[in-house]
C-alpha cells in the first residue's frame, strides 16, 4: 500500500508541477511571443528571439525555482546554467520552425507566425519541463520530499504517542 500511495503522491506532484510550469512558463512564453514580434519590427527576428529568449529564461527559471518545483527560493547559478541549456535547445526549435515557415510561405501573416512560434514553443516547453523536473531541480525536490517524509514520521509519532518503528525511521532518513 505504501508503494501505491507513494506512486500516487509522485503523480500528483508531477501534475501539480506541470500545471505550475504551464502557468509560469506559459505566461512568460506568451508575453515573450509578443515581445519578439514587437522587437522584430526593429531588428532581425533571429536576434530579437535570442534577446527575448535570454531575458525570459532568466525570469522563468526564477519562477520555476520559487513556485513550480518547490525550491522556495532563488535559483542557483548552476540551475540557471542548466536551464539556459534547455532554453538554447528550445531557441533552436523555434528558429527552425520559423525558418521552415518562411520556406513554405514567403510573407506569412503575423497570426500564422504566432501560431507556428507558439506551437514550437509548446513542444519545446514539454521537453524543457522534463529536463527541469528530472535534472535541474531534481536534487532539491528529493530534499523537499525527504523533509516532508521526516515531518510526517514525527507527526505520526507525536499523534500516536508511540515509539517510532524502524519503518518510520527509514522513511525519515
Amino acid at each position: 500500500m505504501e508503494t501505491v500511495q507513494s506512486g500516487t503522491r509522485t503523480a500528483t506532484g508531477a501534475l501539480t508541477a506541470f500545471t505550475r510550469f504551464v502557468v509560469c512558463g506559459g505566461g512568460v512564453g506568451v508575453a515573450s511571443s509578443f515581445a519578439v514580434a514587437g522587437l522584430a519590427s526593429w531588428i532581425p527576428w533571429v536576434l530579437a528571439n535570442a534577446l527575448i529568449t535570454a531575458a525570459s529564461t532568466l525570469l522563468a527559471t526564477e519562477l520555476h525555482a520559487r513556485f513550480t518545483f518547490g525550491a522556495g527560493g532563488r535559483a542557483t547559478w548552476r540551475q540557471h546554467a542548466q536551464s539556459a541549456g534547455s532554453a538554447a535547445a528550445a531557441y533552436g526549435v523555434t528558429c527552425a520552425a520559423m525558418l521552415v515557415l518562411r520556406q513554405l510561405e514567403a510573407s506569412p501573416s503575423a497570426v500564422r507566425e504566432q501560431i507556428v512560434y507558439l506551437s514550437a514553443s509548446a513542444l519545446a516547453g514539454i521537453a524543457r519541463f522534463a529536463v527541469l523536473r528530472l535534472v535541474v531541480f531534481a536534487q532539491h525536490r528529493s530534499k523537499a520530499a525527504d523533509a516532508t517524509s521526516a515531518a510526517a514520521a514525527v507527526h505520526t509519532v507525536r499523534t500516536h504517542r508511540t515509539a517510532p518503528t524502524a519503518s518510520d525511521l527509514c522513511r525519515a532518513a
